[in-house]
């Protein structure tokens, strides 16, 4: 039997996650829900830009709609605040349903939004299904990859990780949200208000530091613009020189005030190379660089979608990628014979 999927939000994240669904092996849309009016009552194929019809709708009312559809998973790809998102979130967990969420502040709970996830974490194991929050970053890139990576040492001291990215190949709510097109004086403002930054760096060190047993004293998450010294574009906008072309954010943790876990990265139009890369300080010293880096867009579409099968048969509760098995593409299940 196919595994019945139904998608809340379908921004751009939200779409890409619905066409690999769409076309992957095994699962079956069964429904779309979104607040867009254009949207609603429109075949979720049409409005994620398939060339067919997948003969189920988007509905505006999430609760009628899970009670109709029965679907087996919901993909939630709304927001990146746990308690905007804790609404929508409870709506599905009345219904029994699992989750998958694209809602950085769901990846690991921190100090900041420690009551809601304890919320979740009842309502889920009340309901008897998993809810996870995944993506490329935080879910992947600067937490479960270099926890996997420890797996092989004996002893770990620190760990450095960098995320390098030419945002010119991102969608345009990103390049919005890292400040590009901004003058400086714009760009502190929007930081001040929490519009312009990257959410996930305080989760994946907690994530992190968890993993290693190590109690944290605080996390700083420091921000600062990138500044284009000549004219560069993308397809969505053009910044001048002197203007914001993207981010840099450097979060940290400390220990006996150590700085033990660090995370820098860069995002801006422009940048001459993509990579990640992870050092592990320790018995053994790790290094590892991903040239070109981890296609932000395409690899937070496909960690959801390949954690489908696992978050099924996980225990209730909200579950984190340090508690699932290790993440892998699911293209189907195996034919016998």
């Amino acid at each position: 039997m196919a595994i019945r999927v139904m998608h809340f939000g379908l921004g751009p994240i939200g779409c890409a996650v619905a066409r690999q669904v769409a076309n992957r092996r095994d699962f079956k849309i069964v429904g779309g829900i979104d607040v867009d009016p254009a949207k609603v009552g429109q075949d979720v194929g049409d409005v994620i830009g398939l060339e067919r019809k997948v003969r189920a709708k988007v509905a505006a009312d999430a609760a009628a709609a899970l009670e109709t559809l029965k679907p087996d998973i919901v993909v939630l790809c709304t927001q990146s605040s746990l308690s905007r998102v804790l609404p929508q979130i409870e709506t599905i967990l009345a219904a029994k349903v699992p989750i998958v969420s694209t809602t950085e502040e769901l990846a690991y709970p921190t100090s900041v939004n420690r009551k809601w996830a304890r919320r979740i974490d009842a309502l889920a194991q009340e309901a008897g299904v998993a809810v996870l929050g995944t993506g490329v970053n935080p879910g992947f890139v600067m937490d479960a990859l270099p926890i996997t990576l420890t797996g092989v040492c004996e002893r770990v001291d620190a760990l450095e990780i960098d995320r390098i990215q030419d945002a010119r190949t991102r969608r345009l709510p990103f390049q919005l949200k890292i400040g590009a097109g901004l003058t400086p004086e714009q760009f502190l403002e929007k930081v001040e208000s929490g519009s312009v930054r990257h959410v996930g760096l305080a989760e994946s060190i907690s994530m992190i530091a968890d993993a290693m047993g190590w109690k944290l004293e605080y996390i700083t998450d420091d921000i600062a613009p990138k500044i284009a010294s000549k004219p560069v574009s993308s397809e969505f906008l053009t910044v001048k020189r002197g203007q914001v072309c993207g981010i840099i954010q450097d979060g940290i943790g400390y220990i006996s005030g150590q700085p033990l876990i660090k995370l820098h990265m860069e995002a801006y139009l422009g940048a001459p190379e993509s990579y990640d890369a992870v050092r592990v300080t320790g018995s053994p010293n790790l290094s590892m660089k991903i040239v070109g880096g981890v296609a932000g867009d395409v690899a937070t579409a496909s960690i959801v979608v390949n954690s489908i099968p696992k978050v099924l048969v996980a225990m209730p509760g909200l579950r984190t990628m340090r508690d699932l098995p290790i993440p892998s593409y699911f293209g189907g299940k195996l034919l016998s014979g």
